[in-house]
């Protein structure tokens, strides 16, 4: 029987590691260029109240019914610039919204670049990490919160998730976002290590 070295042993532990490494760095590298090309929604409701969080979707319906210009972009600049431009339009359909159902908490919608776990919007998989996001804050924002894709336009009841993603990603990142993250263990470990990141360094 031949004997087996501890060379050979070490050689092939360091030959599986980096076909591992190597393969978490490339999807890693995709994520990062993911987060690059989408614009996220964000809507984080008052509290975790019944009343609170029917109020968020209220708001959120709100929203996409009176703002559909802005969930048709060619590019996520051009997205990013037509948000911009009516932020304060959109503060206003939120808080008409507030009033008329009889609360009065504040309201503010601003674009900023935030900190989001792995999630999944129907069959579609956004990895972790920082993005850019419209998003709208109600009165002290301590509830959970609603997202979607602005760019592409995923929040849409009408938009094809295969058509909108095409236009916006590669064939390769499509593959990656349409992946089912209980099977896809990089997720969890690009989670880890963003999770890791905004824990140290904001």
């Amino acid at each position: 029987m031949k004997r087996i070295y501890k060379w050979e042993i070490a050689l092939v532990i360091g030959l599986i590691c980096s076909i591992v490494f190597c393969s978490v760095g490339s999807f890693a590298s995709q994520c990062s260029q993911i987060r690059q090309q989408v614009l996220r929604l964000h809507i984080l409701a008052n509290s975790d109240s019944q009343e609170d969080q029917a109020l968020k979707l209220q708001v959120r319906d709100r929203i996409l019914a009176e703002t559909g210009d802005l969930f048709y972009a060619q590019t996520k600049q051009n997205a990013e610039q037509k948000v911009a431009s009516q932020l304060e339009n959109v503060r206003q359909i939120a808080e008409d919204e507030i009033r008329k159902q009889g609360y009065d908490y504040p309201v503010k919608a601003e674009l900023t670049n935030m900190f989001f776990d792995t999630r999944q919007y129907g069959e579609v998989t956004m990895p972790a990490g920082r993005y850019d996001a419209l998003r709208i804050t109600i009165g002290d924002a301590e509830g959970h919160n609603w997202w979607c894709v602005l760019y592409p336009p995923l929040c849409l009841p009408a938009a094809q998730p295969e058509e909108e993603l095409e236009q916006a990603l590669t064939d390769e990142q499509v593959d990656l976002v349409e992946s089912d993250p209980k099977y896809e263990i990089r997720f969890a470990i690009v989670e880890w290590w963003e999770s890791f990141k905004e824990a140290v360094f904001g």
